[in-house]
């Protein structure tokens, strides 16, 4: 089995680039499944029902979030309706949506995807480990998935490690998000989880993070507090595929990054 993760898009080129491309990477590199992280995708700060729609329409199997899911309001009543855009799982108790989701795809195969997001210099939110051992107790690969993914939208490296370890053996792959940059320490682990601290973004990657960096600069400088906006300079996708054998543990994990300023992977 292969798999595509997408890490979080920035903004509306940055999406309007993944929707391009989605169908001939699907084609391209055989794909059985696509997931992508979309937290950022309107104006940079979440993401709406109309986005959600368009990505699905172009291919994407599941999409993930973290902590601006709630930036656009009309994403509530939507998320409740639609169980493939996930929030994260150990989020409050009654938070509207979920934080796992079973799809199949047209083969009969099975992908069960888990999004959390991390307790170090993040929002308050229910433990992380305690929450990504409970999925992986509820959801077994071989009975339950053929293919388990995890999204650990954080902050900390040295979280995300822990936690890619800890699933060891358990997922398919477990991957972070958040910081938008891409790390170089894609590997399958010990007990063959492919791993990867962060998938970096869909974005313009000439910014800060995705960002307008004089704007940035400015606010690190001290010389001003104005709002944020998305880089509108050439597209970077970035992210990762995983192949998979029988038994759902990795037999290969490869970045992907494709346009804009970064090497082409």
């Amino acid at each position: 089995m292969r798999v595509l993760f997408l890490g979080d898009i920035v903004g509306r080129i940055a999406r309007n680039e993944v929707i391009e491309q989605l169908p001939d990477l699907r084609a391209e590199l055989k794909l059985d499944f696509i997931v992508v992280n979309c937290e950022n995708a309107a104006g940079g700060f979440g993401v709406t029902p109309t986005i959600c729609e368009a990505l699905f329409a172009a291919g994407a199997d599941v999409l993930t979030t973290g902590n601006h899911v709630w930036d656009k309001k009309e994403i509530i009543d939507y998320i409740v309706a639609e169980p493939r855009l996930l929030r994260p799982l150990n989020m409050a108790e009654g938070t509207p949506g979920n934080g796992t989701v079973q799809v199949t795809n047209a083969a009969g195969m099975r992908l069960v995807a888990v999004n959390v997001m991390t307790n170090l210099f993040m929002a308050p939110n229910d433990p992380v480990f305690t929450a990504v051992n409970d999925a992986l107790v509820r959801n077994k690969l071989g009975r339950d998935a053929d293919f388990i993914l995890v999204d650990a939208h954080g902050e900390a490296t040295s979280e995300k490690m822990a936690l890619g370890h800890y699933a060891d053996g358990r997922a398919s792959l477990l991957v972070g998000t958040h910081t938008h940059i891409p790390t170089a320490d894609h590997q399958i682990l010990a007990n063959g989880t492919a791993y990867q601290t962060d998938a970096g973004m869909c974005g313009d990657y000439n910014s800060v993070i995705g960002m307008e960096k004089e704007t940035a600069m400015d606010r690190f400088l001290g010389r001003g507090n104005a709002r944020l906006s998305v880089a509108m300079g050439p597209i970077t996708l970035s992210g990762v595929i995983v192949e998979a054998e029988d038994s759902g543990l990795a037999s290969a994990i490869y970045p992907l990054r494709r346009g804009g300023v970064l090497a082409v992977t």
